[in-house]
């Protein structure tokens, strides 16, 4: 899975892209809603949790937190300007 980082998100991960593997996940359940993948982006990068409102768009629609994502989905996370 990748997504897709700007401002804010892109400096605190230090990349404009991120892989996400969807296989295993070193015994971490992986994830299959948008929500989910903000709760595992924030225990992988605690300095999300210091961003008010990351929006997320799923292949370039802005998505709720109970959207179902795929692998081949395009992410991206829009921190607030």
């Amino acid at each position: 899975m990748t997504i897709l980082l700007f401002g804010a998100t892109k400096d605190i991960i230090g990349t404009p892209t991120l892989s996400v593997p969807t296989a295993s996940l070193s015994g971490r359940k992986i994830p299959n809603t948008v929500g989910e993948l903000k709760k595992f982006l924030e225990n992988t990068y605690p300095e999300l949790k210091s961003i008010s409102k990351v929006t997320v768009a799923v292949n370039q629609n802005y998505a709720s937190d109970n959207e179902k994502i795929n692998s081949y989905d395009e992410i991206a996370l829009i921190p607030p300007p």
